[in-house]
């Protein structure tokens, strides 16, 4: 047996250990929302599309956000109810609306987004029973999105000081709009054992820190790893796959070539099954080639959350084996 043929079926035996074994108590907190499709509305928001991934994965998925005391917010609670998430933490606003982005869709279906202000998930309120939900969680997807508001900014930040030492904090860093500072993004940085980021949110990084232009991504990658500590930086490149890099090593995945409708919810999808192979100690080759699988097939399907079964990760697991 060839050696890549020997990597991806440890890898495959790992991810299926994952889904066997052990449930993580794996925690997206933010914004959910309604992402506002040229073909209608679906249920979005980054750290609720990754817990919808991570559950689909085995794992005990929590979102915890808010959403108003409207019909968007009620019809939101009835989607997590089919789609067979927890609700108990999403938090009811009485005075602000339900959250909604407005999605555009280029020819080769990259989205553009118009998040709204002054929404739900900008009040987010560390209550009793997130303040133990952050102490129980194996694992916190956050973001600077949902920290534009000094409010939910003061609360995500205050929910991470109360994890556990050996929590992961895995940062879906998620660059929007001008929702962002420099102050944000270092804090978040301090925080977190993983970071998640694109090439243009990585060039971004480059112009708020001051890093040279002549730095290659890789490079680029490992200052961020020793300035802040991190354990794993996922780069993702689209249609060109990803360079996973930790303290000492780095692997590079031309990605998997599918005929694209849109990218919206692909990322998120890559995050969860990187998180799962992590979790599981699998190498970044392993990581890469399942991580990799699953976001070409979301961006293969129409929007962030497409129905995920046991059969359709069968066979995607599958084709990694023989790929």
């Amino acid at each position: 047996m060839s050696y890549l043929c020997m990597s991806l079926n440890k890898s495959f035996n790992h991810f299926i250990n994952m889904v066997k074994n052990k449930k993580f108590k794996i925690v997206g907190i933010g914004e959910i929302l309604w992402d506002m499709l040229p073909q209608g509305k679906k249920l979005g928001g980054a750290p609720a599309n990754f817990v919808y991934y991570a559950s689909k994965l085995g794992q005990k998925g929590i979102i915890a956000s808010r959403v108003g005391n409207d019909p968007p917010g009620i019809e939101i609670l009835d989607s997590l109810d089919k789609l067979n998430l927890v609700k108990d933490y999403i938090q009811i606003d009485q005075s602000y609306p339900t959250g909604s982005v407005d999605v555009r869709l280029d020819d080769r279906g990259q989205p553009d987004y118009i998040i709204h202000k002054n929404v739900a998930w900008d009040f987010l309120k560390l209550d009793n029973t997130w303040k133990n939900l952050a102490i129980e969680a194996d694992v916190i997807c956050f973001g600077t999105l949902a920290q534009r508001s000094p409010k939910s900014r003061k609360t995500i930040i205050d929910f991470l000081k109360l994890t556990r030492n050996k929590t992961i904090k895995l940062l879906d860093i998620n660059l929007r709009q001008n929702f962002y500072s420099t102050e944000i993004v270092k804090e978040s940085l301090r925080f977190s054992t993983i970071l998640k980021l694109n090439a243009e949110e990585l060039e971004i990084l480059r112009g708020l820190f001051g890093y040279s232009k002549k730095k290659e991504e890789i490079d680029l990658c490992r200052l961020l790893i020793k300035e802040y500590n991190l354990e794993l930086i996922c780069l993702t490149r689209g249609e060109n796959g990803s360079i996973l890099v930790n303290k000492t090593e780095y692997f590079e995945h031309e990605g998997y070539k599918v005929k694209v409708i849109d990218t919206v919810g692909a990322g998120d999808a890559f995050a969860a099954a990187m998180l799962m192979q992590y979790l599981n100690g699998d190498t970044l080759e392993g990581i890469s080639n399942i991580a990799n699988r699953l976001g070409s097939w979301v961006s293969s399907k129409r929007g962030p959350t497409p129905t995920l079964d046991d059969n359709i990760i069968s066979a995607l697991l599958l084709d990694v084996r023989l790929k």
